[in-house]
């Protein structure tokens, strides 16, 4: 076979398989790439390439960045924040979600924004009941339509405004694509608002994780802890300076009850330490007795609202302090010990709050723990992670998880959001590649202890990843081979000689198909050659030609291998590769329309 024939009966193959979905997705990739280098396409090196690409890098240090927004509770805030303005409307949540995706994506990149909104969507999905799946496309898909808003929205972009220059025309201004960019948002959005529901999947295949956002509230209720608890901070003046905890006396306040004495720096529990100004008293009881208590001894509620309401969700999970709840399992180590409110774990740093047997509080009379006791600790969130990993007891939900979602801008938040507006920034002026701008902005997250290094390997979707990497050969063999050449020069002589709309019609045709299986930069880069020398034989402008080529370039809808935004959602939307054409087929044809029909009407020939 000859290598266009080769390249064709492997693209075919490919397709047929990831539409036929019974093999993983990355067999069937990384198939096609040894595939393309089995028959003499592609060199080994070319086949494997991909894995090392730079748009492979710029994906992958993406997730670490939207990771580190989600531990450190900016997606927490964004997701509230989000879910307040769009209450209990679907449309309302949906028309928010692709507005900030197409206005984001024309700053940076349809990656950068997905990215950065993709955990905001999901967590808005869990807390207002609704699937991923029918939120996770349309952030993708209205990427597509925003990157045709501004210069900076795509590579593709560059490339026409470059291929102007290069013929002595003017290239496109920097705002010039909103011509033709907001009405492509706009109906993007309109088709999803009216369609969405029925040509998507109502339920999502990803495994997703709980909601937590009331998580401290559930808890309170379930263990009974209705009293008030308050953080009260040791004032300079306080009697209680000098004091070991156990020496306070507060049985005269009535029904105020000293859970533990904390250290100011770390709220680690003092034990037998003294205390000193700046410590917190963690008390519970009723809002005036603390009142008074606070009047006697000199002490302050902590400046959290939580603490001067006397919420006790408020007051025992926030940015410093988190809850846990752990089981007894058979064999653990714990079983006979005696165990009761008030206690601190043996380590120190965590402070027993409420223990209970079969739904019921244990008996002071009879502490000793049996196996599938639950017991509800309260310490700082590192003290959770790091105590809580003990075989002796079983995480009923990982603090982790719970800090995420639960503690909207927690600590590291300042530069969680510092490193992603440095990111948009880099992106937006073109100081550096993409790649570097997302690397830096990653490593500078790690660096910051932000995230550690396993959990930066960890927050990477390496599905994604490979698929990127794998699929990248595929494009290399189409244009290596001449096989996208052949294509090209059959539009040509098929549509060139019926007027400029047919050539547009043929050549959104073109550029919209090899725009499923090709990058749109490496789709917009062959093609270009083609449009300008197809100008000049009609005898007309190049400017709408390209235009309508950049929107066709925008065009990838109806596969997940089309764009690596389509890719990104895949995973956590839980969709197969036949979910993509269904809502795809509606956009395609809206893009045509506008490739087509609208853009001679702004840029004549």
């Amino acid at each position: 076979m000859t290598a266009i024939e080769s390249t064709a009966l492997v693209v075919a193959v490919t397709v047929a398989l990831f539409a036929w979905n019974r093999l993983p997705v990355v067999v069937v990739a990384i198939g096609a790439a040894l595939s393309l280098w089995a028959l003499e396409v592609v060199t080994i090196e070319q086949a494997l390439a991909g894995f090392g690409d730079r748009a492979v890098l710029f994906v992958a240090s993406l997730f670490i960045v939207s990771a580190a927004l989600e531990k450190t509770g900016v997606t927490a805030w964004a997701g509230q924040l989000l879910i307040s303005r769009a209450g209990e409307s679907r449309s309302r949540l949906l028309v928010i979600i692709m507005a900030a995706s197409g206005c984001l994506t024309a700053l940076i990149s349809g990656g950068g924004a997905v990215a950065a909104l993709m955990p905001v969507v999901v967590m808005a999905a869990i807390r207002l009941r609704q699937s991923p799946a029918q939120l996770l496309m349309p952030l993708a898909f209205a990427a597509h339509a925003g990157a045709n808003i501004l210069l900076t929205g795509a590579p593709k972009n560059i490339l026409v405004s470059e291929a102007l220059e290069d013929s002595g025309l003017p290239g496109f201004g920097f705002a010039e694509f909103a011509l033709v960019g907001v009405p492509l948002l706009a109906g993007t959005m309109l088709i999803i608002l009216l369609l969405g529901r029925r040509l998507l999947p109502e339920q999502s295949r990803a495994r997703l994780p709980a909601d937590f956002s009331r998580h401290a509230q559930t808890l309170v209720e379930h263990y009974g802890l209705t009293d008030g608890f308050f953080h009260l901070r040791v004032r300079a003046s306080s009697p209680s300076i000098g004091l070991p905890a156990a020496e306070l006396d507060l049985r005269r306040h009535g029904s105020v009850e000293l859970v533990s004495a904390l250290a100011g720096a770390s709220s680690r529990p003092l034990g037998a330490a003294a205390i000193r100004e700046g410590d917190y008293l963690l008390v519970r009881g009723e809002g005036d007795a603390v009142a008074r208590l606070c009047a006697e001894q000199h002490l302050a509620p902590r400046d959290e609202t939580a603490d001067a309401t006397g919420d006790a969700a408020g007051a025992l999970l926030n940015e410093r302090t988190g809850l846990a709840e752990v089981v007894i399992p058979p064999r653990s180590g714990l079983i006979g010990q005696a165990l009761h409110p008030g206690m601190t774990t043996e380590s120190g740093d965590l402070i027993v709050l409420a223990v209970q047997r079969g739904g019921l509080d244990l008996d002071p009379g009879s502490p000793a723990l049996q196996a599938g006791d639950t017991i509800l600790v309260k310490g700082s969130w590192k003290a959770l992670d790091l105590r809580l990993a003990d075989p002796d007891v079983l995480v009923v939900n990982s603090p982790d998880l719970v800090r995420r979602q639960a503690v909207p801008m927690g600590a590291g938040a300042g530069v969680a959001i510092a490193a992603l507006s440095a990111l948009v920034v880099l992106l937006a002026t073109g100081i550096v590649p993409p790649a570097v701008a997302a690397l830096i902005c990653a490593l500078g997250l790690i660096g910051a202890g932000i995230l550690s290094v396993e959990e930066a390997y960890r927050a990477i979707h390496w599905t994604t990843i490979i698929l990127i990497g794998a699929m990248m050969p595929l494009s290399v063999a189409m244009v290596q081979s001449g096989a996208a050449d052949l294509v090209a020069s059959h539009l040509v002589a098929l549509t060139g000689g019926g007027g400029p709309i047919v050539f547009l019609a043929g050549l959104f045709l073109l550029t919209a198909c090899l725009g499923q299986i090709m990058s749109n930069t490496a789709t917009t880069m062959l093609v270009i050659p083609i449009a300008m020398a197809a100008a000049t034989s009609m005898g007309v402008s190049p400017r709408p030609i390209l235009m309508s080529l950049c929107i066709a370039g925008a065009a990838s809808f109806m596969t997940p291998i089309a764009t690596s935004t389509n890719l990104m959602v895949m995973g956590p939307g839980g969709y197969a590769f036949g979910d993509y054409w269904k809502l795809g087929l509606p956009l395609m044809i809206w893009f045509f329309v506008m490739a087509v029909f609208y853009v001679p009407l702004v840029w004549r020939f």
